[in-house]
């Protein structure tokens, strides 16, 4: 004797699969370039925000008030971006992408690279 949720189990579609392994192929490189940088930038938001910090309690100049406003939202704009990269396919993933990597290089040429 079956409940229920087991029929409905049952007769359930299985997940789709991708479109092939090229196209598979092409997305993960891409997913995880933009996945690291969005990660480097996290670490680089924190790694600023507590120097600001150490700084504040040396008496040592540090980051600017631009640095620290301009990193975390780097930082939010680029896990927003890969956000949408890793849950969509196609086009959109492909410019969400664009825009973690607009976001990294945005920040470190305003901050870093002068």
């Amino acid at each position: 004797m079956s409940s229920p949720d087991t029929e409905e189990l049952a007769t359930a579609p299985p997940p789709a699969e991708p479109d092939g392994p090229a196209v598979a192929g092409r997305g993960r490189f891409w997913r995880g370039l933009t996945g690291s940088l969005a990660a480097g930038m996290v670490v680089l938001a924190v790694c600023v925000l507590s120097i600001a910090g150490i700084c504040l309690f040396t008496g040592a100049p540090g980051p600017g008030p631009l640095m620290l406003v301009g990193h975390p939202v780097a930082t939010v704009v680029a896990l927003l971006c890969q956000r949408v990269a890793d849950a969509r396919n196609g086009r959109v993933a492909g410019f969400a992408g664009l825009g973690v990597v607009v976001s990294v290089t945005a920040a470190l040429s305003l901050f870093w690279w002068n």
